[in-house]
């Protein structure tokens, strides 16, 4: 495959891009639009294992798209500059959000994909206090539940965590410490 084929066409970067919000997104409902932007991850836990040890560092980009309905981002981990065709599927993510504003429930609708491992989630987003919070399952019905929580203009908190048999417990999942990169 040559570059050309390899890298989107500029019409189609252009077209899916978009330069913020719709109009037809309540300001108030706006969950997601501090996103817009870079990060850069450190990694603490993944998969459900400790990983602080490993110092393993990851980046996301958010923005808008799709005239300003919705925000798509790509997390990465480990970050672009590290990866190799032989990474290991362990602790290796190349994946995509598309959250997508819905009136008829006012909250967001969540669609994630990591083609890496085929791992995907589908949830529901909403504010809950000072966190965004969003709960959702799996295809094989585990329930899950993703937060954003210490929420600054320039770092947060991101939790995952699934539905333990019991149906009360929730177990830590994935977590990350983000700082948006200037």
């Amino acid at each position: 495959m040559n570059a050309t084929q390899a890298l989107p066409s500029a019409g189609f970067m252009t077209r899916l891009g978009a330069s913020g919000r719709s109009p037809e997104i309540p300001e108030a409902a706006d969950l997601y639009g501090w996103l817009v932007g870079s990060w850069e991850l450190d990694v603490l836990h993944y998969r459900a294992v400790d990983v602080r040890e490993r110092r393993i560092q990851g980046e996301a980009h958010f923005g808008w798209v799709l005239e300003g309905r919705a925000i798509q981002d790509v997390w990465i981990m480990p970050r672009c500059s590290v990866r190799h065709p032989e990474l290991d599927k362990t602790n290796n993510m190349y994946g995509t959000t598309l959250r997508v504003w819905d009136p008829t429930i006012q909250a967001w609708r969540i669609d994630w994909i990591s083609p890496v491992t085929g791992h995907r989630e589908h949830q529901i987003g909403r504010r809950i206090d000072k966190e965004i919070v969003q709960l959702g399952a799996r295809g094989d019905g585990t329930a899950t539940r993703w937060r954003f929580t210490e929420i600054t203009a320039d770092s947060f908190h991101w939790i995952g965590e699934a539905l333990r048999n019991d149906g009360q417990t929730w177990k830590l999942e994935g977590e990350f410490r983000a700082r948006r990169i200037r």
